[in-house]
């Protein structure tokens, strides 16, 4: 019976053992070259959804970054369709990896440019001038976002009415997936995230990171009162500076209710 004992206790020391061998972070080494005709690229983002770090290929295509089985990479470069890579202990193993990116083909509508049909006379010019209606605008580096234009509700109003609706996609969001949202913190202190999303205006990061769809990162930057113009025309590192600023906000409203 003992030695029955004593086995069992060695099997489950060996198997939580092997359990923490295969989460352990380690060191990945890899090569990114093009599909076409597999030539190393270098600059290319490699991203690690689940350690929320990032790094880039040297001229030769290599890259190595911390990571574990079962983490995700997410690797992107300009005019090439981004590759999401799960980590196996194969990887680890062979330092020759290589991931290969398909070039994306776009194909160029005309495009027409119609100047402003200027009269010449000041007082009719100005009001067939686009005007800006953007309310708050949020930049990278400053403290604190803007107005312009007319003034509207402020966004800890939107936030608040928010938290009083128990449906509201805010709270859905912030409230029931908090780890989702520590990333937004980890993601903004990591420099070669913060490059790559000030360079992007697709989302398809934040999608990823965060786990959501685009139509919810509408959704909450509508809540917290951006403007159209600003979700539209704005990088994915200011949107992720205005996804920040509002959760904030929401942290410190609930922590009052």
């Amino acid at each position: 019976m003992r030695r029955f004992l004593v086995l069992i206790c060695i099997l489950c020391i060996s198997t939580v053992y092997s359990q923490e061998e295969q989460t352990a972070t380690q060191e990945i080494t890899a090569i990114v070259i093009n599909a076409q005709n597999e030539k190393a690229m270098g600059s290319v983002h490699v991203l690690n959804l689940n350690q929320v770090i990032g790094t880039i290929t040297n001229e030769q295509g290599e890259f190595s970054i911390a990571a574990a089985v079962n983490d995700t990479l997410y690797i992107s470069f300009l005019g090439f369709k981004p590759q999401k890579i799960r980590i196996t202990n194969d990887m680890f193993k062979f330092k020759d990896t290589k991931i290969s990116l398909t070039e994306l083909a776009y194909a160029l509508e005309e495009v027409i440019v119609r100047p402003y049909q200027l009269t010449g006379y000041l007082e009719i010019d100005v009001k067939n001038v686009p005007v800006n209606d953007a309310f708050q605008y949020s930049i990278s580096g400053l403290s604190v976002g803007y107005e312009s234009g007319n003034k509207s509700t402020s966004a800890v109003t939107k936030v608040l009415g928010a938290i009083l609706n128990p449906a509201d996609l805010l709270r859905n969001l912030f409230g029931k997936q908090p780890n989702q949202m520590k990333k937004l913190r980890k993601m903004k202190e990591d420099d070669q995230i913060r490059d790559l999303l000030a360079s992007k205006f697709d989302r398809e990061i934040l999608m990823e990171m965060l786990q959501i769809e685009k139509v919810d990162i509408q959704d909450i930057l509508n809540n917290c009162n951006y403007s159209k113009s600003f979700i539209t025309t704005a990088n994915d590192l200011q949107i992720l500076d205005a996804i920040s600023s509002c959760y904030e906000d929401f942290k410190v409203l609930n922590r009052k209710q």
